[in-house]
Order: C-alpha cells, then structure tokens, then sequence
C-alpha cells in the first residue's frame, strides 16, 4: 500500500553512525510512495556516501548550497518549498543546535530555516550519545525547535556505537515512516479519547487448554493506529496477539472475556469514543480445572459446562449518561453468512448507532478486508482495501457523525 503516494519528501542525514539506518528508511520512504530528495551535511557524507543515497533515492543528493543543478542556484529555497516534510534522521545534537540558534551553517540549516511554516512540515529524528541527549544544552535545544513549530520524535533506548547503553539511538525506519505518515493525516479526532478492543479472548478449561476464535486482532490494531494518526489519545484492550502496539497508543493486554470486560469497565469513564473490534467469546467453561484434564481410558471427553460471557458493548451502551456521558458506541459483527441482515439485528439488540459489518472466516488474519457501515437510516459498503486504509475511512465516518451530533 502507498501511504505517501504523491507526497515529495526531503530526507536530510546529519553526521552519525545512525546514518547506516537512514538508507533502510529512503527505501521505506520510496516503497510508501514518496518521491525522495536527500540532503548531506559534510558530517553524514563521512558515514555513508551520496552515491548510496542516490541509488535508493533515485534523485539526485544535495550536498551543498552551492549545488548548481538548480537553474536559479537557490537549492535551499526550492528545496523546502516544494517538499510536503522535511524529515532529518539522524538530527544530531549539533544540527538541533544549528536549528533551535537559527543558523545555517549547511545547506541541511540553510534550507530549514527558508522553509514556509505552516506548509512545510520539519520532523527530527535525534541519534547521538546518551550523555549528549541528557546535557542540558541539548534538552534547551529541542524545547526550543519544538516551540519553534518542528516535531521532535522519541529516541530510543538501548546498546550504542560507543558501547554505553541507554536514551539516544535513533529510531527504527520502520517507526519514523510510521510516524511520519501520522503526522500527515487530517485530525479529524483531535481531542477526542478513543477506546479500541481487539483480538480474539481466550477461556481456560484447565491450565494448559482454552477456547478461542481465530480473530488476528489486526483490523482493531489498525483502527487503534488510525485513531491516533487522526489526534486521539487512544487505549488499545487487546486479546492474545503478536502483534506490534501501533506507536503512541497504550495498550492494556488482557486474556479472557470477563479480564477484557474488567478493563473495558475501568476505561470507558474518560473515553469519548468506544470502538468494539474485539471478537469476544460468548460463552466461557464454568470452571476451569485446577489441573490438565487427562484421558481415563473411557474414550469419554470430560463432561464441560459453560456460562455466558459478559455484553461487553452492551454492557457499555447500556451505562446511564452520567456515567459514560457523550459517549459514541461503535460495534463490529463478524458474520459466516446473512451480513447485513445480522449486522441490522446485532445494531438494535445492542442499541449502539453505528454497527460494521464484515465476512469474519473469510478475513481474519489477512491484510484486508471489507465493511459495511450500518446505522438507523442508511448502509455504507467499504469495497476490499488494506485493514488500515479501511480503519482510516472508518475514523474519517466518526469523526464526520461526531460533528453532525455536535452540530445538533
């Protein structure tokens, strides 16, 4: 999937072992999308050469000011003016210097500061020692060029060059992409609280057997993901999955229907919107035995009774205004057959305004998917996309009700 499809980024490199990253992340870009311009500092051209960057980028490198490719000689006007973001990974201490002083020492500086605010974004992704990100000076610097309207991202922790261990790696490509693509989202969710269940649960027969269900947990993930790119503070209440939390997202991991129903509970007060992606298993053993179930020879299973699972979204519908406020409901239906027939009863018998739809054997643990939208007056058909291009367009239709709501 495109996420960056006709986006026009500059992807500057300052001095820093962490530039061997910056090739993985032009890559990502390009494969995203993106059309690539990088810029050197003298300082990254010491750690790997233009004529890699060239070759991943498939655009000619900028190391100088003096670059008299550009017809009116003024790359650090052209540069800046016609990118959608500027992105600086590694930013060393020395560039995040140069920036939060207004200097421009280098074409990477020089270029920054002609940038257009307010058009032209500026992401830092900082790398050096733990010792350099901890000085003071460097902690000045970055309140300052995050006042100055750039968007700073974490460091990470960890093993560096120079052998000591902690704060000042940059981060992976993979989470600057992420973060970069977030960043250029509309925030159509800014303000609002968003709670996400996802995944499968798992009930215990004894303590090595369990019921489950197939849900992969990704199309939550990926609402989870998109509500954060669209300004939401989000919790994520996840089932048993391997999946990566999406960046900037707490997530609560959780086992069984009545842990997820547990932690549901204890979120929704502060939530603005609850979006039910989990696939909750109805029903749970009795009573879980205290050890593994064995054979005895009679060709008999063990007798197994079961309880119902807490509603936990209608559990939540059902709370009084005063406790769940303005709360918007969002539920998912996962159905074999008869979608939108189930996916009508399921919206009213739990009462909630929208209801989503879909063919779950058919879907779960794929990479796409399609939906259907139901509410008290219309149905909308989401077609076969990506899990996150079909979350995006879902937090796009919330946020659009959440305004019509308001509006009345």
């Amino acid at each position: 999937m495109k996420e960056l499809d006709g986006k026009h980024i500059v992807l500057g490199l300052s001095g820093g072992i962490a530039c061997y990253k910056s090739a993985q992340l032009c890559r990502l870009l390009v494969q995203a999308g993106a059309r690539v311009q990088v810029v050197m500092t003298e300082a990254a051209c010491q750690f790997i050469t233009p004529v890699t960057m060239q070759a991943l980028s498939g655009e000619p490198v900028v190391t100088t000011q003096w670059d008299l490719r550009a017809p009116n000689a003024m790359a650090h006007i052209n540069l800046g003016r016609a990118a959608d973001a500027i992105v600086i990974a590694p930013a060393s201490a020395d560039v995040i210097a140069q920036l939060a002083q207004g200097r421009a020492a280098e074409i990477l500086t020089l270029l920054c500061l002609a940038r257009p605010l307010g058009r032209t974004s500026l992401l830092l992704a900082p790398a050096m020692n733990r010792e350099m990100w901890a000085h003071p000076a460097t902690q000045r610097n970055v309140a300052q060029v995050r006042a100055d309207g750039a968007v700073v991202l974490d460091v990470g922790q960890g093993e560096q060059a120079c052998g000591e261990v902690g704060d000042g790696r940059m981060l992976e490509p993979q989470d600057i992409l992420e973060e970069l693509v977030a960043h250029l989202q509309p925030k159509v969710l800014a303000g609002q609280r968003v709670l996400v269940t996802a995944g499968p649960t798992f009930e215990a027969i004894d303590p090595v057997r369990g019921i489950t269900n197939h849900s992969s947990g990704k199309m939550g993930f990926a609402i989870a993901r998109a509500a954060h790119e669209a300004g939401a503070d989000v919790t994520l209440v996840a089932g048993p999955v391997a999946l990566r939390t999406p960046r900037g997202v707490r997530r609560v991991d959780v086992q069984s229907a009545l842990q997820m129903h547990a932690a549901v509970m204890a979120e929704v007060e502060r939530a603005t919107v609850f979006v039910a992606a989990a696939a909750v298993a109805d029903w749970r053993p009795a009573q879980a035995a205290a050890h593994k179930l064995k054979k005895d020879g009679s060709g008999q299973p063990p007798p197994l009774a079961f309880v119902e699972n807490p509603d936990i979204l209608a559990t939540v519908a059902g709370l009084p205004r005063a406790r769940r406020g303005e709360l918007y409901c969002v539920g998912f239906a996962a159905e074999s057959h008869d979608l939108l027939a189930h996916a009508q009863a399921k919206r009213a018998r739990k009462g909630v305004p929208l209801l989503v739809g879909n063919i779950g054997p058919a879907t779960f643990g794929r990479d796409d998917n399609a939906l259907l939208l139901v509410d008290e007056h219309e149905v909308v058909e989401f077609p076969p996309a990506p899990k996150i291009t079909l979350a995006r367009q879902l937090v796009a239709e919330i946020a659009r009700r959440l305004r019509a709501e308001h509006a009345h």
